[in-house]
Order: structure tokens, then sequence, then C-alpha cells
């Protein structure tokens, strides 16, 4: 589903190097097993939800901060091939650059370490630097690999001057305050992230929306609670939706989380519905995982059309 308009993302947050293992198994405690392969690559959930907006024709602004090492010239170039607006790209004296090393097994899965390195100095300040920018964007697109003040600060901002606010509250931390994310547009949690910020239960669909409809009374608008391979649950102030998933074999899950956060993002900036920004999210982040890799798993345009054309054949064939 091709959007006609081209829309603007501001994106408010974190970049990685990642550093990524390839392994049979997950060694034990002191134990040393080697490896079949190793990469690496560019990642950070900012960079990687930026990275799948632009690959899907949005213009994008990245607000962000990187050390004074051999990562964050890798990381600018990395950006400006994609064609995102790197003026806001702060270089950190003294600081490393963010790294993530990640381990992914056979099936896909994986397990991951973040060092935020120039990503902590993020700031208030930075986002006040490209205010003139951020308040000509359809949408404003955040994090939790920057602090939290920065975050509050980006909402806060996007209330100010009426620019729509994503927030993906990943990876999940108790310190992430209700008070400081009531204003957010769209709040887009997994499982986890929503217990630990609501303290409710979230062991069945029927109680991961009332935990979702317990942000909503506390002035969120939008909760998008993400549930891995069984789809995604949209919930409003009216309805609650079931977005159903996209069954694929996977090959490498990284990054598919922010395919689909950053996918959203582009398509409903583009003008979709949520409900159908979600449902085209849902396949572009279902397409990632059968590519290895994060950013360069993500689909342009042209690769995703075909990837639904594929999937709508599919439906359409008579079952045997």
């Amino acid at each position: 589903m091709r959007t006609t308009s081209k829309p603007r993302i501001g994106v408010v947050g974190s970049n990685m190097m990642d550093l990524i293992t390839y392994v049979n198994r997950m060694p034990a405690r002191g134990e040393t097993i080697e490896a079949p392969s190793f990469e690496m690559g560019h990642g950070g959930k900012g960079a990687n939800q930026a990275v799948a907006a632009a690959m899907l024709g949005a213009s994008v602004i990245m607000v962000t901060a990187v050390g004074d090492d051999m990562f964050a010239d890798a990381t600018i170039r990395n950006f400006d091939h994609f064609g995102i607006d790197t003026r806001f790209v702060r270089r950190v004296p003294g600081k490393s650059s963010g790294v993530a090393p990640i381990m992914v097994e056979p099936n896909g899965e994986n397990s991951i370490l973040i060092i935020k390195g120039a990503n902590a100095d993020l700031s208030p300040a930075d986002i006040e630097s490209a205010a003139d920018i951020l308040k000509t964007c359809d949408l404003i697109l955040l994090q939790l690999e920057i602090p939290l003040e920065t975050v509050y600060a980006a909402i806060e901002f996007g209330k100010r001057h009426r620019v729509r606010t994503v927030l993906n509250p990943a990876p999940a931390t108790p310190d992430l305050k209700v008070e400081g994310i009531r204003d957010v547009t769209f709040f887009v949690p997994n499982e986890t992230e929503l217990a630990i910020l609501t303290g409710l239960p979230v062991d069945t669909e029927a109680n991961v929306a009332a935990a979702a409809r317990a942000l909503l009374a506390k002035g969120v608008e939008t909760v998008i609670v993400t549930l891995g391979s069984r789809g995604a649950l949209l919930t409003t102030s009216s309805e609650t939706r079931r977005i159903e998933p996209v069954a694929v074999k996977p090959v490498d899950t990284t990054g598919a989380g922010d395919a689909f956060v950053g996918s959203f993002a582009r398509f409903f900036a583009g003008g979709l519905m949520p409900e159908d920004a979600l449902n085209q999210a849902a396949r572009y982040a279902a397409h990632s995982v059968t590519r290895r890799g994060t950013q360069k798993s993500y689909a342009s345009t042209d690769e995703f059309e075909a990837f639904c054309e594929t999937l709508d054949r599919r439906k359409a064939e008579p079952r045997q």
C-alpha cells in the first residue's frame, strides 16, 4: 500500500555500532565456545527506526550524539547513505560511540547488550538546537536509549508545537514516569515494558488490554502493544483492535521491533489510519526477519511492495 505524500519524521534517539556474533548455542557461564561467524553493522533503536522510515521514502531528520572514535564517522556516513539529515548529529569529545554486542542463535532469536556511550549525553538542549526543523515535522519518534529527561522534553516539545509523537519505551526501565509521557500521541511498548510501567499483569490478552487502558486513563492518547509472533493490540479510548501477525520463517529477529515502529511512523505520517499503518508495519517487520542483520534487513519501498504482492497472492490461492 503506497502512500502518496512524503512525510517528514524527526527521530530523537540513539545510534549504536552492532557487533553481531552468530552462535550455534549460547555459552554457559565461564565457558568459551567457537562461533561460526561475526559481522559489524549499524544499529541503535533510534537509528534503526530512522532507517526503516527513510527506506520507505520518508524525509528523516536525526537528532543524536556520537563519540569521537572511529565508529562516529562510520555512523554519520551510514546516515548519509540512507539520505537522513545529519545536521543535528552532535559529536561528544572524550566519549565512545554507542555499541551493541549481539548474539544470534540458529532459530533467529537474539540476546543483546547495549553500551550507550555518547547517547547518554543527548540532552534537551539538542532538541532546542533542532527546534526550527523539528517544528516542521509530521511526527517525532522516540525510544529509551537516551536520557529520560530528553524523552520527556521531546514529548513536551511535540505538544507545544502540535507535532505528533511516538514513544517506543525500549529498553524497558522502571524509571520511566507516566507523568512524563502522558502527552505522547502513540505509546508502543511490548508486554514486558507495559507490565513494568503499569505494574499490572499482562499474562492474557484481556489483561494486556486492561493495562493499556490504564495508561489511556492517565492521558496517553493511543497505546499499541506489540505481542511478538502474536501480532499487536491497538487500544484507544473507544476500542481495542487486534493486529494480526504475518507468518514467515525467521532467519534473524534482530531489529524487527524497530522495523515495526519505524515503518508504522512512516505509514501513519504518510496518511494511513493507525490500524492500516499497523497492518503494513506488521508486514514490514515480518519481511525484515527473513534477512540477516538489522538495518540491512530493511526493505526499500519496491522490495516491500513485491513482498506484499507475494503475501496477497498466497492469501488468494485456494486451500488444498
